[in-house]
């Protein structure tokens, strides 16, 4: 199946293959393919309506917080569908070009061991519960499957159109 990121959820679930949450979440791909990038390099857009890279981090690093207290919602049985929220308004206010880049990656890594922490907390049983994100019905699992999904999403985008050759 050839999914596109207009297909939501199941796009995610793709690119997050079908390895165990803990692992998937262990593989940090984005500070991996980031960590030796420069700030100059970290500023670049490869066209002028997209975000630069620093702005990409923090994007990612915002999503993880907040869908992982979405998670934790549910994780709690209480009844919440897993909404959306504004990414752009988020990034426009955020202060990613303020922040150096290895600081974007070391708030990045910080939230990913919480992320870490708190999957070490479920019980198959919680993963298992189910939700509703929009249309589709999800469990526990797959929407944290969808998480780094989503990271892998822009991190793909970043090695084919930013030049970090």
């Amino acid at each position: 199946m050839n999914l596109t990121p207009k297909d939501g959820f199941p796009y995610y679930f793709e690119l997050a293959k079908n390895n165990s949450v803990q692992f998937i979440f262990k593989e940090i791909t984005t500070i991996e393919t980031l960590q030796n990038i420069s700030e100059e390099k970290a500023r670049f857009r490869y066209r002028p309506d997209k975000w630069n890279i620093k702005q990409v981090v923090g994007h990612i690093t915002d999503h993880e917080r907040i869908k992982m207290y979405r998670a934790f919602q549910l994780s709690r049985n209480e009844s919440v569908e897993l909404w959306g929220y504004d990414q752009e308004s988020l990034v426009k206010n955020g202060r990613f070009n303020e922040l150096t880049i290895k600081s974007l990656l070391t708030d990045f890594f910080n939230v990913r061991q919480s992320s870490i922490s708190f999957i070490d907390t479920l019980s198959e049983h919680q993963l298992n519960i189910k939700g509703m994100a929009r249309q589709f019905e999800i469990t526990l699992e797959e929407f944290l499957r969808s998480i780094v999904g989503h990271e892998k999403h822009h991190i793909k985008i970043i090695q084919e159109k930013y030049q970090l050759e």
